[in-house]
């Protein structure tokens, strides 16, 4: 292996096409096959779900839990690419991860414990020594915490580096005090130095206080979380490691996501043959029960939760409608907005299709077939929708913020400049002045709107430029580890 060869562990609790519900699970699907075709040995580490039938055994070891022994079972599979296959070790237990669903059970402290300990238990007894694990989310805060205590005066673990990537700082696995006797601390971590938060543990307190170094999947969300608005309590916290805090914008998989090769759209197309885009919009709008016609036809696909902006979409839905779009929803999430979105459908069922669950046919149908694509959220992270539908030239319409901030800029008539349509205070008739200046630019310009469609998807958010951006990361982490050990030894 050549000396600049990394070996890299990439654990999640998600990882695409095996098990998701949401975005992280597309990152942890998608970066593993840029590193690898950047010459680097990665692998992957995730639980073994009810749902994720294949994996072939590979080998079986105690891993101690709160004073008895769970039995860890490895099995393991491959992600497969055009270029590259990655190994992916499937963490195997009836007793933890065979169930129904990913996420929502009582004993989730339990659950995501035993994942971490058996990722580390795992590696002698694969022979594998990674030079850094990449760490995702709070599922797998733990991790680094066990390195830098448990293990820190193992030879085996010690030169292994952590790198801690906070997706979303709003899911922090936070839970009851008892929670360190289960993982194995005792009560000196339970201070607001270390793990105690608000009187209770916190996992994605813990990644963020052990790792080595910690990023985020935007460089504008890096800055945000370090403020009380956007930072859930923890932005004193991360003020304080500010120094070790990145930003690196995810991005997205340009062999799966593919107007030319997708084969759930009706018609395949790309930035030399725009027209082909029209039919994707008719069988759309046919599929939808919408009138076939040439009105701008705005998407969304989402999570129906508040932090997607879905309150400014419900106070101007009518001044919307007014304007003679037509509208298409893809998701599922509260209760409220699957009646709201129903119940708007209803009032408007020329205009208004509501689709309420996940389907993934539908969701690249939308991303061809629709004229603009709708993003108006509170705060998010990085978000993966703006840059699918700037492939798919299908124009973003977002709040400037986070992630959305860093990859949409809004269009300048003046200088012909910008990707798409933004607005920034989080204001309902922000929102509409932004879908008017759309809509009337489709209606009135349609060569300005045909060059901006060009310009979409002729754009680059493909991973490799966000994986060379990693690579450099994992080798500060390294280098920091390397430092850290020494002066432990040195102070011991």
């Amino acid at each position: 292996m050549a000396a600049d060869t990394l070996k890299i562990l990439l654990t999640s609790a998600e990882v695409t096409p095996f098990a998701k519900t949401g975005g992280l699970a597309d990152v942890a699907g998608s970066l593993p096959k840029a590193l690898k075709r950047l010459g680097h040995d990665v692998r992957i580490a995730m639980p073994k779900y009810k749902q994720i039938t294949e994996g072939k055994y590979l080998l079986d070891y105690p891993v101690e839990m709160d004073h008895h022994l769970e039995t860890g079972i490895i099995k393991e599979t491959r992600l497969k690419g055009s270029d590259a296959e990655i190994p992916v070790f499937l963490i195997e237990s009836y007793k933890y991860f065979y169930r129904e669903g990913i996420y929502g059970y009582a004993d989730e402290a339990e659950r995501f414990n035993f994942f971490s300990k058996a990722v580390l238990n795992m590696l002698p007894q694969l022979d594998y020594q990674p030079d850094i694990i990449h760490c995702n989310d709070w599922q797998s805060g733990l991790i680094p915490l066990s390195l830098k205590t448990k293990y820190a005066e193992d030879p085996f673990y010690n030169k292994i580096a952590t790198l801690f990537t906070i997706h979303n700082l709003q899911y922090q696995g936070v839970f009851p005090k008892n929670t360190l006797r289960l993982v194995g601390l005792g009560e000196e971590f339970f201070s607001a130095e270390l793990l105690e938060f608000y009187g209770q543990v916190n996992f994605m307190k813990a990644g963020i206080l052990y790792a080595d170094l910690i990023n985020t999947v935007s460089k504008k969300y890096a800055l945000e979380i370090q403020t009380p608005e956007f930072g859930e309590r923890l932005d004193g916290l991360l003020r304080k490691r500010a120094q070790d805090l990145y930003g690196i914008v995810n991005g997205i998989d340009y062999e799966e996501l593919n107007p030319k090769t997708d084969k759930y759209i009706y018609s395949n197309y790309s930035a030399d043959s725009i027209a082909l885009k029209k039919e994707n919009k008719k069988m759309l709008q046919q599929e939808m029960g919408l009138p076939v016609n040439d009105t701008p036809l705005i998407g969304i696909i989402t999570r129906l939760v508040d932090q997607k902006g879905l309150d400014l979409i419900t106070d101007i839905f009518d001044m919307v409608m007014n304007l003679g779009v037509q509208f298409v929803l893809l998701g599922s999430g509260e209760d409220h907005y699957q009646k709201l979105f129903a119940q708007l459908k209803m009032k408007y069922p020329r205009q208004t299709a509501a689709n309420i669950g996940f389907n993934v046919e539908l969701a690249q149908k939308i991303y061809a077939g629709a004229d603009i694509f709708l993003m108006p959220s509170r705060f998010e992270p990085c978000g993966l929708s703006q840059m699918i539908s700037l492939r798919y030239g299908t124009i973003p319409l977002v709040r400037s913020v986070g992630g959305l901030a860093d990859t949409i800029e809004d269009y300048n008539p003046e200088t012909d400049k910008g990707n798409g349509f933004s607005f920034k205070p989080y204001q309902a008739q922000e929102l509409f002045s932004a879908i008017k200046r759309a809509v009337d630019m489709y209606r009135l310009k349609p060569e300005l709107w045909k060059r901006l469609v060009e310009r979409a998807m002729r754009s680059d958010f493909s991973w490799e430029r966000s994986a060379g951006e990693y690579v450099e990361i994992y080798r500060k982490a390294i280098d920091k580890n390397i430092v850290s050990a020494h002066h432990n030894r040195a102070v011991i």
